[in-house]
C-alpha cells in the first residue's frame, strides 16, 4: 500500500470512528420545533418553548443538567442562528438545542437504530488524480451568503470569505467557499454523481488554509457526506448557487448503506 492510500485509509477510519460517536449524528432519534407556549414533547422531560430571541426549558423536577450544572429552574438558551448548538443531559440521552430560523430540539440516544446498524461509509477507491490544486481569491469583505436547506422552507446564512478557482480536464471552475471550523475553508458542492452514486443534496470538502500565494489543495478523495445523508433529523445546508460541478467527481464518500438513494 502506497503512502497516499495508507493516509487516506487512516483518515477514513478516523472519520467513521467519529461518526459512530454514541451521542453523535447517528444517534439522533427525534427533531421537534419549539412553539411559543410551553409544552411537553414525547419521550422528553420538562416543558419547552421559545420566543423571538431564545429557547427555554422548565425541568419540572426532572434530573437534567446543562454545562455540568443541575437545572433547578427555568433555563434560557440564546443561540446564534445557523451557529453552534448546546445540549441538555437527561440520563443516557442528550437533548440538543439549536437555532435554525426558529429553535428546535433533537434527541441523541446511544440506542438509536441508525447508530447501532452503522457499518462504515462506502467510498470511491482513493485516487491521487483527484487531488487538485486551486487558487483562493478573497473578497474585499467577507460576504454573508444565504443558502437553502434539506428542510423545506428553511435557510442558512454563512460567511463566505472568497472563491476557489481550479481546473479539471482543461476547464476552469469556480466554487464559493465558506469559513471552515478551524483555519481552513469549507466547500459545499454537488456534481454529476449526485443522486446516482453520491448523496443528492450535497457533499462537503474541507480545504486547508491557502499558502502565501493563495494556492489551495482540493483533495476530493476526502469529500464527505453531511449528516443529512444519514438521518432525517438534520437540517443541513444546500450548496450555494454555482457550486454544482458539471462533471462526475468519482472520489470521496458515496451514498450511505443506510440510505441508498
Amino acid at each position: 500500500m502506497d503512502t497516499f492510500t495508507r493516509d487516506w485509509q487512516d483518515w477514513k477510519t478516523q472519520r467513521e470512528r467519529d461518526l459512530a460517536d454514541p451521542l453523535g449524528w447517528l444517534a439522533l432519534v427525534s427533531l421537534d420545533w419549539l412553539e411559543d407556549k410551553p409544552r411537553a414533547y414525547e419521550g422528553l422531560p420538562g416543558l419547552w418553548w421559545q420566543d423571538t430571541d431564545a429557547a427555554y426549558l422548565d425541568p419540572q423536577g426532572a434530573d437534567l443538567s446543562h454545562d455540568g450544572e443541575r437545572l433547578t429552574g427555568v433555563r434560557r438558551f440564546e443561540l446564534v442562528n445557523s451557529g453552534a448548538t448546546t445540549r441538555v443531559v437527561a440520563g443516557d440521552i442528550e437533548i440538543e438545542v439549536a437555532r435554525r430560523g426558529g429553535y428546535l430540539i433533537r434527541t441523541h440516544d446511544p440506542k438509536a437504530p441508525v447508530l447501532n446498524a452503522f457499518r462504515g461509509i462506502p467510498a470511491y477507491e482513493p485516487d491521487a488524480a483527484w487531488v487538485l490544486t486551486g487558487t483562493f481569491e478573497a473578497f474585499d469583505e467577507p460576504k454573508p451568503t444565504t443558502v437553502g436547506a434539506v428542510v423545506e422552507g428553511l435557510s442558512h446564512v454563512y460567511v463566505s470569505p472568497g472563491i476557489v478557482r481550479f481546473e479539471h480536464d482543461g476547464v476552469e471552475h469556480t466554487l464559493t467557499a465558506f469559513n471552515g471550523k478551524k483555519d481552513g475553508l469549507l466547500i459545499l458542492f454537488t456534481d454529476a454523481t449526485s443522486g446516482i452514486t453520491t448523496y443528492a443534496a450535497n457533499r462537503s470538502l474541507a480545504v486547508p488554509p491557502p499558502d502565501e500565494n493563495g494556492s489551495v489543495v482540493l483533495d476530493f478523495t476526502r469529500a464527505t457526506n453531511l449528516p443529512c445523508a444519514f438521518t432525517d433529523f438534520a437540517t443541513c445546508p444546500l450548496p450555494p448557487a454555482g457550486n454544482n460541478l458539471p462533471f462526475a467527481v468519482e472520489a470521496g464518500e458515496k451514498l450511505p448503506y443506510e440510505r441508498p438513494r
